[in-house]
């Protein structure tokens, strides 16, 4: 890792498949990371060092160094949700072809013969994984060896035995473990303030997640009333659901809106980039538990294509299982999924990621500042007239949004201990008008993802910036430059924001 700083390095040695596929940073291909007690605390042993002169990047790199001590040290993490340890494990990462088929083929190959050795390390550690984080993960875990073969080589050999040994673990925990999953309040205000270098007052948040469920109601009421006028919200928005691709049509469809929202995003002019190519494609197997994901061409790569991989139901689901899945992808919201994972969400912050100088700016990402930017835009896009003829697309946007704003009421709520799953299913269906399924879907993600309220987090923060940039920079603002500002800075925790109106 010749020129990489070394407090820079010593983070990305504690987060390989960041630093491997958001990063881009492929000298960790191949490479397992050591999820054991002991190589966890000796990681963390080597963080920290001399300050870097820019202060703004150092407290940008401090803040991820304090993040690692608390969820490695202070929480021990690492002990209780298997997120991580299956993130060490993907091999959906050597898909994109950032690099040569030969080259990423050997690298898969180096990765699945460090299966054993890093699922026993994984194993050593995951000893308190509550009931409701394993039931929710098991299925991932299964899927992490799709496609792989015993008596194909040694090496696959092993690391199916291994493999085993990890689900079995998963499938004890899911009946035997402990049912508590609450991180509590004191752990869940540090593990969301800390990273993005701020103080959370969690009673402060969750008021402004119900202010902004009652913000999204009223706008989503606005534009069912112009969709159908005189109809009750519930009904009109359960037809507009049922409107959607059938499971075969879901990638076609989610093609053409990715070329429409790249060619609105480069004539409206909202980005500083937009160049690249976007592949939309089925999501591998490992990574079927969410609707919609992007993977970005990564800063460390060479010029490539980022892929927008999308999530149809399974073939095997009981009919109105798939029925559910499938209104995700209904045509009211599926424009605004795509403006958050391509343009000028997702996509696009890819795009910019990789202007950005500096071994901080570039590799460090702030979850909450990259979902928040995602999240903001999609209103960015009704205010700027992306199909300002349909008032479908503000209905989607504010569906979508009212999703995200549930996800940060029972974040807090679950992980504080007066809500449990059930109850932050009602919510999803109730708020976000979720079917079932979905419902329980993202209410069972809030155990094993409780930061997953960030979206709506970080884009009241963009929010709150934004009307200050307008106030400061009066007559010479405007949404170029205030982005052009922002986007300057990377992927910045949510507490620095205020560099980008200095430097704006």
């Amino acid at each position: 890792m010749a020129g990489l700083h070394p407090r820079v390095r010593a983070v990305l040695d504690l987060s390989i498949p960041t630093a491997r596929e958001l990063a881009g940073r492929h000298e960790y291909d191949g490479v397992v990371q050591d999820l054991s007690p002991q190589g966890i605390a000796a990681g963390v042993s080597g963080l920290g060092g001399q300050p870097l002169p820019d202060a703004h990047d150092e407290a940008h790199l401090a803040a991820f160094e304090e993040r690692a001590r608390l969820e490695l040290g202070t929480l021990q993490l690492h002990r209780s949700n298997p997120l991580p340890h299956l993130d060490n494990l993907d091999l959906a990462c050597y898909d994109r072809p950032y690099a040569p088929e030969a080259e990423r083929a050997d690298a898969r190959r180096r990765h699945l013969a460090g299966w054993p050795d890093a699922i026993d390390a994984s194993l050593q550690s995951l000893d308190a994984v509550p009931s409701p984080v394993a039931r929710s993960l098991v299925a991932a875990a299964r899927g992490l060896a799709a496609g792989l073969v015993a008596d194909r080589s040694d090496d696959e050999a092993r690391a199916v035995a291994a493999h085993r040994r990890l689900v079995a673990h998963l499938t004890t925990a899911a009946d035997e473990g402990p049912p508590d999953f609450a991180l509590g309040g004191t752990a869940l205000a540090l593990l969301l303030g800390v990273p993005e270098a701020t103080t959370v007052d969690l009673a402060e948040l969750a008021d402004q997640a119900e202010a902004e469920v009652r913000r999204l109601t009223a706008l989503l009421a606005a534009a069912v009333e112009q969709i159908s006028p005189g109809r009750p919200v519930d009904g009109v928005v359960a037809e507009l659901l049922t409107d959607h691709p059938d499971a075969d049509g879901v990638v076609s469809e989610a093609r053409a809106l990715t070329e429409e929202v790249i060619a609105f995003t480069r004539t409206s002019g909202l980005a500083p980039v937009d160049d690249g190519v976007c592949v939309v494609d089925v999501a591998p197997e490992s990574r079927r538990w969410g609707v919609a994901m992007l993977g970005w061409a990564a800063p460390g790569e060479p010029e490539g294509p980022s892929f927008y991989h999308v999530t149809p139901p399974e073939p095997d689901w009981p009919a109105d299982q798939r029925e559910e899945w499938l209104s995700m992808f209904n045509r009211t919201t599926l424009p605004a999924i795509t403006v958050h994972e391509v343009a000028p969400g997702h996509f696009t912050h890819g795009r910019a990621m990789r202007q950005v100088t500096g071994d901080v700016r570039r590799h460090l990402m702030s979850d909450a500042f990259g979902q928040g930017w995602a999240h903001y835009v999609e209103e960015v896009c009704v205010d700027e007239g992306f199909r300002d003829h349909d008032p479908r697309f503000a209905a989607g946007v504010a569906l979508e949004a009212l999703i995200r704003a549930v996800r940060l009421i029972c974040s807090i709520g679950m992980h504080t201990g007066v809500m449990d799953v059930d109850e932050a299913t009602a919510r999803f269906q109730r708020d976000a008008l979720l079917g079932h399924a979905g419902a329980r879907s993202e209410a069972q993600r809030g155990t094993f993802d409780p930061r997953y309220g960030q979206y709506t987090w970080g884009k009241l923060e963009l929010v709150r910036l934004d009307a200050r940039a307008r106030d400061l920079w009066g007559p010479t603002y405007s949404r170029r430059r205030f982005h052009d500002a922002l986007l300057a800075l990377g992927s910045p925790p949510l507490g620095l924001l205020d560099e980008a109106l200095r430097r704006g």
